[in-house]
């Protein structure tokens, strides 16, 4: 296995193992609020796993990798500021520790105890001002983790100015894989709380959201990232290409001044061998600088390769001697001589005054060493920079835009929810200034026009209820004594859907009718009408309660779109008999009280309500009334009258204040049921109409 492969799998283990120790704590403890001894107990272990780290670390080209951060960001970032911050100071500590004192890592130790230390602050930070203790995203941990490890790496280069050269090596060789670890390995625990949180759903996870669905924040987040990173890959290919241009620069620079410093001497010895092989020894030439002397004929005379130590041939291969002479044409040209291992040099050749040729060529990894120093620093300083910006942007955006959105839909939301008395205050800005107010005047407005609508409906409403009212029988005196009767209705709203009627259909038959429409309101008290109408028509005409309830179930069946649907309860009284034909489509128990007696419950036949279906049967049944008897017929809305305790208020009840009040006539009799049901009811608001017919046959 190579040495990149094994590093790969031990890297991976570290974060695997990290991401199972979160996975163990968020199955114990979860995102819940806990005591300060379970934040320090969740601290601790984190703080002790970024321990292990700096002592179980990865081997790789003579250096020592480890993911030592990801203890106190998941500490932070997932549990608590409070865990967070103890993980960094245990981690950091220790690592100063075991750099100083037993020489773990001692030459990056300052800059990985700050790095730890520094993640645990970061990651309680962030947890409080931008996630606001809800869980980091996938993506925003992957950048967490990898910003910070980019923190560390720049740490090192700047602690150590003075060893430039070892600082970049130890950069180089651990940057990527640090980065690139510790990023994933703190989105994997992310990814690991979704999936134990139940938030994880794989069909959705890759699933781009509609615009319209998608918050503010998350979308000006996502571009601020784009155009970042768009920003940060341009500024790098202009600082490298720039830096490149400056090295290769500073190449000719020093190529042309050993040329003419070496020409100053080549152009004087002539043919004086001797003088030649003193001044080579005299000359001094950099470990980056070569030479080639040729003569007239293009044949080498001398090299600075033949003084090297070790060198006892001193000629060139014909290889490194075609590539030279192939090129004493050209002024300046790059070549890749194989004995120096593939180094790009580059070449300058300058005839001297006796004929011979000078070849001088410097390498370039001398110029862009340097390069390559500022360009790691300025990569790294600048991926701090606009992760820093980024971060400042996205927080004052949530907090100057996003906050202040939220507030205006807070209010927004009372608003609709019927609060018209709420009033919009942003203040943060002067966008959101004229918001709020021009959300405060529109609310003003519609209050006026609310109020003008609902003056001009409630005109209307009693209208209606003046003419509802108007369609019921108000005279209870009759120019004869052979009967009493009293009736009122009280509509919950101001027209309901109850009504009761009474008329004779020839000298000696009254007709008795008490009836409750399904639903409240208008549409009620249309339904109400067209079924008083009907049932007064039809027993105009002589037939029984039978047929005519049948008569009138099959009129309410037609274009009966609103399936409404009525309970009626109908009594035909011959007062010269005191026989009563009666029939009951859903509606309540009549109270009968004999004379001398008490009010008790008839509970007589029931067919089904009216409107429902088209074929109804209905149950026709007799009653014979004798003198002093009395009958008491009632809608729904007197039993089920709710108080404040949601208690009702029953038929045993209605029934114990009749038989109390059975002495007093009609009207004070129905006037004390209705008394007595308000003050049970008390406060609570009445949500059905209350009907009541009392009715006493005195006989001839």
């Amino acid at each position: 296995m190579s040495e990149l492969a094994a590093m790969i799998l031990r890297m991976t283990a570290s974060s695997a193992l990290y991401v199972l120790v979160t996975a163990v704590l968020w199955r114990a403890f979860g995102d819940r609020r806990h005591s300060m001894k379970i934040r320090i107990l969740v601290g601790v272990i984190f703080g002790l796993c970024s321990v292990a780290s700096t002592h179980l670390g990865t081997n790789y080209i003579e250096m020592v990798l480890n993911v030592r951060d990801l203890g106190p960001l998941a500490a932070g970032l997932f549990f608590d500021p409070v865990s967070g911050v103890i993980a960094g100071l245990i981690g950091g500590i220790e690592r100063l520790i075991a750099g100083t004192y037993f020489g773990i890592g001692s030459f990056t130790r300052i800059a990985c105890s700050v790095s730890t230390c520094l993640a645990g602050f970061l990651s309680s930070l962030l947890y409080l001002l931008l996630f606001k203790g809800k869980r980091a995203p996938v993506v925003h941990a992957f950048i967490i983790g990898a910003v910070m490890e980019d923190f560390h790496m720049y740490a090192i280069l700047i602690t150590h100015r003075e060893r430039l050269q070892q600082a970049y090596f130890v950069v180089r060789t651990i940057a990527f894989p640090m980065i690139i670890f510790s990023g994933l390995g703190l989105a994997a625990c992310s990814l690991v709380i979704m999936w134990l949180s139940g938030e994880l759903h794989w069909d959705k996870f890759f699933y781009s959201m509609k615009n319209e669905q998608t918050p503010i924040a998350r979308r000006f987040q996502r571009w601020l990232l784009l155009v970042t990173l768009l920003v940060f890959m341009i500024n790098y290919c202009i600082s490298n290409q720039i830096q490149g241009r400056i090295g290769y620069q500073s190449a000719r620079a020093s190529l042309n001044s050993l040329v003419t410093y070496y020409y100053m001497f080549f152009d004087d010895l002539n043919d004086d061998p001797d003088m030649a092989e003193r001044l080579m020894g005299y000359i001094a030439f950099d470990s980056d600088a070569y030479y080639v002397l040729f003569d007239s004929d293009r044949n080498i005379l001398s090299s600075s390769r033949m003084f090297e130590e070790g060198t006892d041939d001193r000629k060139l291969t014909e290889e490194e001697y075609a590539l030279f002479r192939e090129h004493l044409d050209k002024d300046v040209y790059e070549a890749s001589p194989d004995y120096l291992e593939g180094q790009e040099m580059l070449c300058r050749t300058k005839t001297l005054g006796n004929g011979k040729m000078l070849t001088v060529w410097h390498g370039f990894d001398s110029f862009y060493q340097q390069r390559d120093y500022e360009m790691y620093e300025t990569t790294l300083s600048d991926i701090l920079v606009f992760s820093f910006l980024y971060l400042i942007i996205t927080i004052l955006v949530k907090y100057l835009v996003v906050g202040n959105l939220k507030a205006v839909n807070r209010s927004l939301g009372k608003i609709i929810n019927g609060d018209l008395n709420e009033t919009v205050s942003v203040r943060g800005s002067s966008e959101f200034v004229s918001l709020s107010e021009d959300i405060n005047r529109t609310v003003t407005a519609l209050k006026g026009y609310i109020d003008a609508s609902e003056k001009r409906m409630e005109q209307e409403l009693h209208l209606a209820a003046t003419i509802q009212e108007s369609s019921l029988p108000r005279t209870f005196e009759f120019p004869r004594d052979d009967f009493e009767i009293y009736a009122l209705m009280e509509p919950a709203r101001f027209v309901g859907g109850d009504f009761y009627d009474y008329f004779f259909i020839d000298s000696d038959k009254l007709v008795l009718v008490i009836a409750d429409v399904s639903g409240k309101g208008i549409p009620a008290a249309l339904f109400m009408m067209r079924c008083k109408t009907a049932i007064e028509n039809l027993a105009r005409v002589g037939n029984s309660p039978e047929i005519l309830l049948q008569e009138v179930n099959r009129i309410l069946c037609e274009g009966n779109d609103a399936e409404m649907f009525v309970t009626a309860w109908i009594g035909i009284l011959d007062l010269t008999s005191g026989t009563m034909q009666c029939a009951n489509a859903g509606h309540e128990y009549p109270l009968l009280m004999r004379d001398g007696g008490s009010y008790t419950l008839i509970r007589d036949s029931h067919s089904l309500v009216l409107g429902a279906l088209e074929e109804v049967q209905i149950k026709e049944y007799e009653l014979h009334l004798n003198p002093g008897d009395r009958l008491f017929v009632y809608t729904d809305g007197v039993p089920e009258a709710v108080n404040e305790k949601n208690e009702q208020y029953g038929t045993d009840r209605l029934v114990s204040k009749l038989n109390v009040m059975r002495h007093a006539s009609e009207q004070e009799l129905l006037h004390a049921v209705r008394e007595d049901i308000r003050e049970f009811v008390g406060s609570a608001e009445q949500f059905d109409d209350i009907t009541m017919i009392g009715f006493t046959y005195k006989g001839e």
